[in-house]
């Protein structure tokens, strides 16, 4: 594999932005939910959101809106799972400092607990999570993670 130079700083080497219906009420849900700080959100002309960037720890995702009157970007239909029929094309993954409390947290905000934390071991050769599964306000899915062996 080759070198690869340092990302632009301040940026993680892969980030990912999520639709929602409406993403400046998804981002207080994701503050409060999920323990995302807002790093900086661009207002449109309209009063929605232009771009958005959220962050915890060195992780980013980008909200944007996907409700069912946004016009295709790049030729592409742009939606949140809530106009998909709740399906997910990919989950995203977290790892946090104490599961449990965040699952708590989670819960209290209303997220949807999929799967309930649990232990993951992938036996003594390689490593062992305790994590969980939500949905978020807007369906999307999130695993959230503690490293208990590694």
């Amino acid at each position: 594999m080759p070198t690869l130079q340092a990302p632009p700083a301040g940026w993680p080497r892969l980030s990912s932005t999520l639709l929602y219906d409406n993403a400046r009420e998804a981002i207080a849900w994701l503050v409060t939910a999920f323990g995302f700080e807002i790093q900086l959100v661009v207002d449109a002309p309209d009063g929605s959101v232009a771009h958005s960037q959220l962050v915890f720890g060195e992780a980013l995702i980008m909200v944007g809106e996907g409700g069912a009157a946004r016009a295709p970007r790049f030729g592409v239909p742009l939606r949140s799972p809530r106009h998909l029929g709740g399906a997910n094309s990919q989950s995203l993954m977290l790892y946090v400092d104490d599961v449990d409390a965040h699952c708590a947290r989670a819960r209290a905000a209303g997220a949807t607990i999929v799967a309930e934390p649990a232990l993951q071991d992938y036996g003594p050769a390689y490593w062992a999570d305790r994590g969980y599964g939500a949905l978020d306000c807007d369906g999307h899915l999130w695993w959230f993670c503690q490293r208990v062996r590694g």
